[in-house]
């Protein structure tokens, strides 16, 4: 069972020889107060025929605690005022790269989310080295299961890989996503007696049994892409454990200088679409012959100059820290706190489109750290964009 683990004790990995499972040390990592956590409601009885119904997300976008101005801005950008230049930083290696760590923490009982996170997650199984398995891209709007292709029309779409054993007959799916959805991945909680703003931002991945063909093929996509051994899943299935226990934190936004399709990266985001890219290359360089068809994923933008490395929580927020700077930062995310009534929602809304429009400011937490954005036009946008699928290089994709 893929979840939000410390990894496979070397024990547990001798009593299940046939699978390869990702299950928490302790129960405390993957429940919180009594209750699991969350992505999407739990689906009902499978469906019959060739793809049965699923439990996965498809809900990535969803927040639970999470303030709603977030599109509102995204209309309100384009209007800003341009801005040129920006705070320059000593010379760095752009994009930052990715952080991974030796072991995922335990998440803290006061992050909670909305739905719980892969609730019919199962270990990913051994299958025969002489099995064919199908592999198929599966994408469908954020949240389609409640709001249908609301959100596709805006193309921000849930990305997820589904596998069909030819020997067995049965079928999978394998996403990432935020345990406790998108919004509490993006903006931090500020919490009474806490000088530091706190955040729920992991990821993880989820593998279980059936693949939910009304879910991915009403709105979205349900296409084969290739063809795969039973060895070349197993192999993959190794790399996925590892790929989940040290890549841990979901990162909402790519920051980049300009529209420009050239411009500087400053960040880029790890998100599901990024593990499904990172699936796709270690597939073809383990031999797989992807087909030739579009594949188009949304991103979703930040643009700025420069960005100016400001340092990490003890810095900052320490004994010793910036207290003018940790300041800065707490008055900036205060407005994307969930909001209690229309005439605070407005309010904020305006203290959001004061300091990322008017002021030119955005404060990034990337990689446990903290980075200062100067803003520029058009400051925020959606886009849909093609990510070709691979050609059989052998170059590794993205971290």
């Amino acid at each position: 069972m893929i979840r939000h683990t410390t990894g496979f004790p070397r024990e547990e990995e001798e009593k299940h020889p046939r699978s390869v499972s990702l299950l928490p040390a302790a129960p405390a990592l993957w429940a919180v107060r009594g209750r699991p956590l969350s992505a999407r409601p739990p689906a009902g009885p499978p469906l019959s025929g060739r793809f049965p119904r699923s439990s996965g997300p498809g809900s990535a976008m969803g927040a639970a605690g999470c303030s709603p101005l977030l599109p509102l801005l995204l209309l309100l950008a384009p209007w800003g005022p341009p801005v040129s230049g920006g705070l320059r930083g000593p010379q760095r290696r752009w994009p930052v790269p990715y952080r991974r760590f030796d072991y995922r923490p335990k998440t803290d009982p006061y992050c909670q989310a909305r739905y719980t996170f892969c609730p019919t997650g199962s270990a990913i199984p051994v299958m025969k080295e002489e099995d064919v398995i199908e592999v198929y891209r599966l994408q469908a709007p954020v949240w389609e299961f409640k709001y249908g292709d609301l959100l596709g029309h805006l193309k921000i779409m849930h990305d997820a890989v589904g596998f069909k054993s030819s020997l067995t007959g049965k079928n999978y799916t394998m996403e990432w996503y935020e345990l406790f959805q998108l919004g509490n991945c993006t903006f931090p909680h500020l919490r009474p007696g806490m000088d530091a703003p706190f955040w729920c931002n992991q990821g993880a991945a989820c593998f279980y049994e059936g693949i939910d063909d009304a879910h991915w093929k009403a709105n979205g996509t349900l296409v084969l892409v290739t063809t795969i051994s039973g060895t070349m899943f197993n192999e993959m299935a190794q790399w996925v454990k590892y790929d989940n226990e040290t890549g841990i934190y979901y990162e909402t936004w790519t920051v980049q200088a300009s529209p420009d399709k050239k411009s500087t990266v400053w960040f880029d985001s790890y998100e599901c679409s990024k593990f499904i890219l990172r699936t796709y290359q270690k597939l073809a360089d383990l031999g797989a012959v992807f087909k030739k068809i579009q594949t188009n994923y949304t991103s979703i933008i930040l643009f700025s100059g420069e960005p100016v490395y400001l340092g990490n929580e003890t810095s900052i927020f320490g004994p010793e820290g910036n207290k003018t700077l940790a300041a800065a930062i707490r008055d900036f995310y205060n407005p994307f706190k969930p909001h209690q009534s229309v005439r605070e929602f407005f309010v904020d809304l305006f203290k959001i489109i004061d300091h990322v429009i008017l002021n030119h400011q955005f404060y990034l937490f990337y990689n446990l750290e903290y980075w200062f954005l100067p803003m520029k036009s058009p400051y925020l946008k959606i886009i849909y964009e093609e990510v070709p699928l691979p050609g059989g290089s052998k170059a590794s994709f993205g971290v």
